[in-house]
């Protein structure tokens, strides 16, 4: 069985990740939370907005499940599986195993935050896993995108395209 799983950062105004709601700070800073080291990003996905929209030339029919993440204002979501605090969880596993899918090929933004987080959850969850790096786009922050690269590929993640 097969399934398209599309994912949406979909994120309140008042973020907890967003660096215009830490005054002082810039985008692209580092910040701690309670779970840890956070990226403080610019403003963006909010919630409703044209910013959160799927491109308007995707074919939203070939979608089986549209898991939003990123929702909770406290912590954010790059992974499709797990909140950043790697423990609370979106779904997908359930649902994936559901339908008896043990294997993924992802895709999509961006490939050293989201797509990377998602890939090596999937691994550590026992899923078979393909990054298609020529559908992907990085943000390669301070050499963000080889570091995540050779730890998906340490963890048995296969990377083409």
């Amino acid at each position: 069985f097969a399934a398209v799983v599309l994912t949406q950062d979909w994120h309140p105004a008042n973020h907890s990740s967003f660096a215009a709601n830490h005054p002082g700070t810039a985008p692209f800073s580092l910040t701690k939370m309670p779970y840890g080291p956070q990226v403080l990003w610019p403003t963006h996905c909010v919630q409703g907005s044209e910013g959160a929209a799927f491109h308007a030339g995707l074919d939203m029919t070939r979608a089986d499940l549209i898991l939003r993440k990123g929702f909770r204002r406290a912590i954010d979501s790059y992974s499709a599986f797990f909140e950043n605090d790697q423990t609370t969880q979106t779904g997908l596993d359930g649902y994936l195993r559901d339908r008896g899918i043990s294997r993924l090929v992802l895709t999509g933004l961006a490939t050293d935050f989201c797509v990377a987080f998602s890939a090596l959850d999937a691994a550590r969850l026992g899923y078979d896993v393909t990054v298609r790096m020529d559908l992907c786009r990085a943000i390669d922050l301070e050499g963000s995108l080889a570091t995540m690269q050779a730890r998906m590929t340490d963890a048995g993640i296969r990377l083409e395209g």
